[in-house]
């Protein structure tokens, strides 16, 4: 039975001495945990240069390998793994409890780094067919005839350019004990900063590639293959983000209104969609939440408010990211328990819409209100295309101009803008949203310090009826 390697501190390092050999006249002796280990040198120069590397290695309180009898130091180099390697490895190891779009997040994330993390550009191929390759093939997990999760490179044949480009970044690689350089982390920190045309990149894009990247790298010490996270000696810090919504550019109700009124006249697709939208403002729905609304969900008397029961979600996001094939993930709602629902009264007005809305569409065979021209779900770019048109009938060329309502996920914001001027209770807007209360004071933080002053009258007139009297 092989002895289990150990390591020690416990480790005696014997002067040089001359042996009888042509070839290698010097020895250097040295003893970890109790297993002697010895190097022969052609000069005494060499000898004594590893000999003070041994020693500068026992000063620094750094164990032994009692087997290679090498410091741990340079036995993690002599074993690291490359950086490509390692991104693979811990695309593969995120890749099962993942939700689709984060799997797809990480892999860009990886992508960025790991291009520029290499010991030369020479022979590198073009920026667009690395980042596809590392993208969509390194960094994108199948199954293979196993049924067991592994890169894409190693199960399907990859197109030539592609086989190229991951054959050059694996032997450009760094490895991952050199990623760990002051210069080689910027390079990284540089990377997930740009966008692929070398331009600044979107401040929580940054933010969320630097996760991964930070992430990345404390898989590397879970492993080993560090003994520290690097990224926290490094003087980056991404850019400040408060997520708050900019109020200026958040359409009024009227403008809401004129807004799904010119979705509604563009024509059959317009007409189709004009509660989907109606969704998103009076409801505060979320696009994917909305794609999921069946007709059970749905509480819609004949006059006065209604509800819709809120159970599931269909993000989108590309069909090779999702365990299933489709273009989107079935998943329950977003910051909720798998099978958690959320029950958001609505107003007549949608009500009205949506009673309209299925009388003249009827539903889909699972029971859906709303689907796309050829049946499958309603995809971001028709919606957005409608809503880009909405915007040029319903706003002035000066405002078409501007970011006001510039994505009709404004209206999300519009719906729940209105909700807390009209004096709903933060704790409740919060429900119907589908935000945590933390998360309402980020994004809406403006308009519920501009509600203080309401408050605080409410809090006076209580005062004064309780207030003794003489």
């Amino acid at each position: 039975m092989k002895e289990a390697t150990l390591h020690t501190y416990d480790v005696r390092v014997w002067g040089i001495r001359k042996r009888n050999s042509k070839s290698a006249p010097f020895q250097l002796r040295w003893v970890v945990g109790g297993h002697p280990h010895q190097q022969p040198f052609t000069t005494k120069t060499l000898a004594d240069g590893r000999r003070s590397e041994l020693m500068a290695a026992v000063r620094n309180g750094e164990q032994f390998d009692t087997e290679t009898g090498l410091p741990l130091s340079e036995l993690r180099e002599m074993n690291s793994p490359t950086w490509y390697e390692h991104a693979c490895a811990y695309a593969l190891m995120k890749w099962p409890n993942s939700a689709a779009k984060h799997r797809a997040n990480i892999a860009e994330a990886m992508a960025n780094v790991t291009a520029v993390l290499v010991s030369s550009a020479k022979g590198a191929p073009d920026a667009k067919t690395l980042r596809m390759a590392l993208r969509g093939w390194a960094f994108q997990m199948v199954r293979d005839d196993a049924g067991e999760l592994a890169p894409r490179k190693g199960v399907e044949t990859p197109p030539d350019d592609i086989a190229r480009a991951l054959a050059w970044v694996a032997g450009a690689s760094l490895k991952v004990v050199d990623v760990a350089q002051s210069e080689n982390l910027r390079r990284a920190l540089n990377a997930v900063s740009l966008k692929l045309d070398g331009k600044r990149a979107a401040d929580n894009t940054i933010r969320r590639k630097r996760t991964a990247l930070s992430n990345a790298l404390r898989y590397a010490v879970e492993r080993e293959l560090l003994t520290k996270h690097p990224l926290s000696a490094i003087d980056w810090n991404p850019p400040p983000t408060d997520g708050e919504v900019d109020f200026e550019y958040v359409p009024e109700p009227q403008q809401a209104r004129q807004l799904l009124q010119a979705v509604q006249e563009q024509g059959a697709r317009g007409e189709h969609l004009y509660a989907f939208f109606g969704c998103l403002y009076y409801a505060a729905m979320r696009p994917s939440e909305i794609a999921t609304l069946k007709k059970h969900n749905c509480k819609l008397p004949q006059t006065g408010w209604g509800e819709l029961v809120l159970a599931n979600s269909r993000p989108e996001v590309g069909s090779g990211w999702t365990d299933d094939g489709k273009s989107y993930e079935e998943r329950g709602l977003k910051r909720r328990a798998r099978r958690a629902t959320r029950p958001v009264p609505i107003p007549p007005v949608l009500v009205q819409m949506l009673r309209a809305h299925i009388e003249r569409y009827g539903t889909t065979s699972d029971g859906r209100l709303f689907q796309a021209v050829r049946h499958g779900r309603v995809r971001s770019t028709e919606y957005t295309d409608m809503w880009k048109e909405a915007r040029k009938k319903a706003l002035t060329p000066e405002e078409v101009k501007t970011p006001l309502a510039d994505v009709p996920y404004s209206l999300r914001h519009a719906g729940v803008s209105l909700w807390i001027k009209a004096g709903v209770d933060p704790v409740e807007v919060a429900r119907r949203a589908g935000h945590s209360v933390a998360v309402l004071w980020k994004f809406y933080a403006k308009i519920l310090r501009g509600q203080e002053q309401k408050s605080n009258q409410l809090i006076d007139e209580a005062l004064n009826d309780s207030a003794p009297t003489e």
